[in-house]
């Protein structure tokens, strides 16, 4: 008989750690292979881990309710076979890096700010993870008050963006002066470990009309995380237009026979996803990460696409592999995992793992923007709306003035290892691509 280690996997770049909720088998249970043994919740999505094996479950490490790192052994299973092996590879384990949260102990206790001990199951009986507590407790919100909010984590879950929202709208309720000890990296995928530099706080003069508003909590763990990014990378923006003329014909002629025939949408993003995926392969040192004085060179191409929620918050599902995908593919990787994650039904798996970024500003009517890199990777970039306008056409019977379709496309890229001739060349590379879309291409 041989034994698997189940690993609590890795959940996302900024995941350090899971709360199990409740195992689905017991020990001395038969298991298939792919069938469910544990649910779990992080502050991202909640998501249930299957067996690797078939096998019988010899132990389990960890009980309900507790809070298990990245990287940990939390069962083992019985299977056919000789030898000890682990449903993780010695690479895999190596990849993960656990940050351990810190208590600043001069701060209040969230006890102390809140005045009640909040249980793991709100009155109604739902499960309140162990972030979801700390907060309520800093803020001083009650058990009875979290009834009030509504969950959109599983089964009704009330989770860290909920408590956010709630806290952003909760008007003069008090707000306690102890923080919540976390990682910044629970607020946004990919935040270095790299300390943020104190800054001399600069004098304002306060007019008599000014009206002064404190920073919700969210507001304050964004404004650290981008300085955390800011100050990780020394940022470099490169910007192009591309005339994107023939792209969005193709696109208009076949967008009705394409959803006659897949039964999805297709919009402008997986096109681009697609011409991304080329001009990575063409420049693979754009698809890079810095460790210390390392550089890692990815070897697959997993492209994040900026999602934004109904929360207005945004998420990062990533499209693994983008490159071995055709735009059928792309499209329903798009669709697919955009319509979950603006329904919280994203998986753990699909959240993690991103070697690049895109970020659409143009869905706001912008034309262009300077996005903050996602750490730990080396570049993302902003495509902006698509306009019309007056542009020269060249001819081999001369140059003309016609209406074209143009679009700015923006990187930012970590000058780190990422020079101005690779980014610059790597934005235009893109552009050409969408440049010169055949306009009588199959789907």
């Amino acid at each position: 008989m041989a034994e698997v280690e189940l690993i609590m996997p890795k959940m996302g770049e900024s995941v350090a750690e899971a709360t199990i909720i409740k195992w689905l088998k017991a020990e001395g249970d038969k298991i298939e292979a792919e069938e469910s043994i544990i649910e779990i919740a992080t502050d991202k999505v909640d998501s249930e881990i299957p067996s690797p094996e078939d096998g019988i479950v010899k132990k389990l490490l960890f009980n309900e309710d507790d809070v298990v790192q990245v990287g940990q052994v939390i069962a083992i299973i019985e299977t056919e076979g000789t030898g000890n092996t682990s449903a993780s590879t010695p690479s895999a384990i190596a990849e993960i890096k656990v940050e351990q949260p810190t208590i600043n102990n001069n701060t209040t206790s969230p006890i102390a700010a809140s005045g009640e001990k909040l249980d793991k199951n709100a009155l109604g009986g739902k499960f309140l993870s162990p972030l979801v507590r700390s907060i309520a407790e800093a803020e001083g919100i009650t058990a009875a008050e979290i009834e009030t909010i509504n969950g959109s984590g599983k089964e009704g879950r009330v989770t860290k963006d909920d408590m956010m929202n709630y806290l952003s709208s909760r008007g003069s309720a008090p707000v306690a002066s102890a923080a919540v000890a976390e990682p910044i990296s629970a607020l946004a995928p990919n935040s270095s470990t790299a300390p943020v530099p104190v800054t001399k706080q600069v004098s304002v003069a306060i007019g008599p009309d000014d009206e002064i508003i404190a920073m919700d909590r969210m507001r304050k763990l964004i404004s650290e995380h981008m300085v955390r990014s800011k100050h990780t990378s020394p940022h470099v923006t490169s910007f192009v237009e591309a005339d994107v003329t023939n792209m969005v014909l193709w696109r208009n002629k076949i967008k009705n026979p394409f959803q006659e025939r897949e039964g999805e949408k297709i919009t402008f993003t997986p096109i681009i996803m697609e011409a991304v995926a080329k001009a990575i392969k063409d420049l693979p040192m754009i698809n890079v990460a810095v460790d210390g004085d390392n550089i890692i060179k990815r070897g697959h191409i997993n492209i994040g696409m900026a999602t934004a929620l109904p929360s207005g918050n945004l998420i990062v599902p990533v499209i693994k592999d983008a490159d071995q995908k055709n735009l059928i593919g792309i499209t329903k990787a798009v669709n697919d995992l955009a319509n979950r994650a603006r329904g919280n039904k994203l998986q753990s798996d699909e959240v993690s793992g991103g070697t690049f970024t895109v970020t659409n500003v143009g869905s706001f009517g912008n034309v262009m923007g300077t996005p903050i890199i996602n750490q730990p990777q080396a570049a993302i970039m902003a495509i902006g709306t698509i306009k019309k306008k007056p542009a020269v056409i060249e001819t081999p019977f001369g140059d003309t003035i016609g209406i074209r379709h143009m679009m700015y496309l923006s990187l930012s890229y970590d000058h780190r290892v990422v020079d101005g001739s690779l980014g610059g060349s790597f934005v235009r590379k893109v552009a050409d691509y969408l440049e010169s879309f055949d306009l009588n291409r199959e789907f």
